[in-house]
């Protein structure tokens, strides 16, 4: 009884390949959901009902303390009284040159430069 010692890793082989087109078509899908999560497609509505503190812990905590006492960024403590709200608001919106990146409360900059502006 001589059985081909082939049979088993073509079968390896076909398990193999029909798995790596599997996994290919499931990433396909995974990709239209993860593109749509980095467009801010699923979570806008949870930033948009934030509040200015609950804004500031998740994005802005990192670089200006947790004490708004600056890191990285400056500090925060006194900004009010150097900027105004519509000043700070470009700053939310554009950033600045070499230093704070644009765009990190999309939607809220508006609410997010009257309370800074409160800080003086």
């Amino acid at each position: 009884m001589n059985r081909n010692p082939i049979i088993p890793f073509v079968l390896i082989m076909v398990f193999g390949i029909g798995l790596m087109f599997f996994l290919s078509f499931k990433g396909l899908g995974d990709a239209e959901q993860i593109a749509k999560e980095s467009e801010g497609g699923d979570h806008t509505e949870e930033v948009a009902d934030a509040s200015p503190e609950e804004l500031y812990q998740q994005s802005c905590i990192g670089c200006h303390g947790d004490q708004y006492q600056g890191v990285s960024g400056p500090a925060l403590t006194t900004v009010g009284s150097k900027f105004s709200p519509e000043e700070i608001q470009d700053i939310l919106t554009n950033g600045t040159p070499g230093g704070m990146p644009g765009g990190l409360v999309p939607g809220n900059e508006e609410k997010m430069a009257q309370w800074l502006a409160e800080m003086k």
